[in-house]
């Protein structure tokens, strides 16, 4: 067994986690990441709007407020270093009411108070020359140039990259069972039978971080899930708007949304439903027709027949409504990272400087690596290629020349890049190359995949999952195939 103890144990692979962990490789400490799944940022994440929030939907008031703020200024410097998908194309709150604008004049107003640059409030006119898709009944509405979209997925994986790259140990399949304190370090044990130890520990488990800090014998709070149902529109669909949509917000939720996705496709949602299950995500058709009656009514060519897939993404709500950061009351060198819901994405860096001096107020001596390289070599994709420079790349790897996902244009040579940096399950490759992710979700390439993954890495087809646990994907159909079988 491992007798190291690290000065360091961040919990949790999603992007906060992973914005922690990046940010604290900048120092002389040594850091481990654990994250129950089979890879980094398939919990909270993976279902995430992906929407760069402006900062005006908060009061400065709020932990949650000044991290948005802070945040968003953060990703124009991490895109370069780290090569994410990312623009900011703006967001619009559109509102179709005189009552609805007076909700527009507080948002402005509580925008200027939090220092968002750049905002106007529109008319019917100006909103509509900034976005033609709308429905021509709008009265107006607020536009915040600053907001953008970036693809989640892609930017923890970078940021656990970027980490590793700079000394990080990272532990998948490491479900957090008991935490106890020996001498001046924790011993953390988990379900699997592994064993970590470690002087400082932050709690980022998403979902599951009221059941960390019960195993950690800390803080007692609940996490209560809310539920979001999101549907998946193809590339370049009808009604696809220049920027994000917003309605006018209620009071617990910033509505159904129209989303142009970073790579082109429209994504509309997300639903808001508490719900007491942190295993449920289910989609409804009630609920699609919840989601499109609202998105129609903002942009009205929007088509439900051209949806490729539903998903649903749990966000962990606490009561109070805001992210509760900060070092336990009731056990020494333990931090909690919780509550972390919308605009948690956006945050996320500034999370990672925020506990960061957290632990440095703990005692925790950092001192900056004069070797710390913030770059990452920004992966090539064949579907951003110029004719030339794929046939130079053909010429350096045949495998650039075989295109495995037609829809989205991805490359043999890319998947396997994406298993070389550990993804060696279906959703794994997906999010990492977009494989699986087009028009036809998978099915002419998913198998495809799978004996590149099997030949990669000498896993046999029959193990190899969609997402970890028990999501085998051959056995499934075998399994499905000897039933009908039977029945007949």
């Amino acid at each position: 067994m491992n007798n190291q103890i690290y000065d360091v144990a961040v919990i949790g692979a999603g992007c906060c986690g992973t914005s922690i962990a990046r940010k604290l490789s900048a120092y002389e400490i040594s850091v481990v990441l654990l994250e129950k799944c089979v890879d980094v940022g398939f919990g909270v994440t993976k279902a995430n709007s992906g929407i760069i929030h402006a900062g005006f939907h908060h009061p400065i008031t709020s932990l949650k407020a000044r991290l948005e703020i802070r945040g968003n200024l953060m990703f124009d410097q991490l895109h370069y270093e780290l090569g994410f998908p990312f623009k900011r194309v703006g967001i619009l709150v559109v509102a179709f009411s005189v009552e609805e604008m007076k909700t527009i004049e507080h948002l402005y107003i509580q925008g200027v108070a939090n220092g968002v640059p750049r905002m106007e409030i529109c008319g019917r006119e100006r909103i509509l020359s900034l976005e033609p898709q709308l429905n021509p009944d709008v009265v107006g509405g607020l536009y915040a140039p600053t907001g953008g979209i970036i693809e989640p997925y892609r930017y923890v994986f970078t940021l656990v990259e970027s980490a590793q790259k700079n000394g990080v140990e990272v532990k998948t399949q490491f479900t957090v069972e008991h935490g106890t304190r020996e001498k001046d370090y924790w011993i953390i044990k988990s379900k699997e039978g592994d064993e970590v130890k470690a002087r400082y520990v932050v709690n980022s488990a998403g979902l599951f971080a009221d059941e960390v800090s019960k195993a950690f014998e800390a803080e007692d709070y609940e996490i209560i899930p809310r539920k979001g149902e999101e549907f998946l529109l193809q590339r370049n669909a009808r009604g696809l708007p220049n920027h994000v949509i917003f309605p006018v917000p209620g009071a617990h939720t910033k509505g159904i949304l129209v989303i142009p996705t970073v790579e082109g496709t429209l994504m509309v949602g997300p639903t808001a439903i508490e719900t007491n299950d942190k295993n449920d995500v289910d989609t409804t058709s009630q609920n699609l027709e919840t989601v499109f009656m609202q998105a129609t009514y903002m942009v009205p060519a929007i088509s439900r027949r051209e949806i490729i897939t539903s998903f649903a993404g749990l966000r962990p709500t606490m009561k109070g409504n805001d992210f509760y950061i900060e070092s336990s009351k009731k056990q020494p060198h333990f931090i909690h990272v919780a509550g972390i819901q919308s605009p948690g994405l956006t945050a996320s860096p500034a999370i990672g400087e925020y506990v960061k001096d957290i632990l440095k107020q703990e005692g925790l001596k950092l001192v900056e690596k004069k070797d710390f390289d913030p770059f990452l070599p920004h992966p090539i994709k064949v579907r951003e290629l110029s004719f030339e420079q794929l046939e130079q790349m053909v010429e350096k790897d045949p495998l650039y020349g075989n295109i495995v996902c037609r829809c989205e244009n991805v490359s043999e040579a890319e998947i396997v890049e994406a298993i070389s940096k550990g993804h060696t399950t279906l959703d794994g490759i997906k999010f990492y190359t977009r494989a699986g992710m087009g028009r036809c979700q998978g099915a002419f390439c998913s198998y495809k995949i799978l004996k590149i993954i099997s030949r990669e890495t000498g896993i046999p087809i029959e193990k190899i999952t969609k997402r970890g646990g028990n999501s085998w994907i051959v056995y499934q159909r075998l399994q499905t195939l000897a039933k009908k079988s039977v029945e007949i």
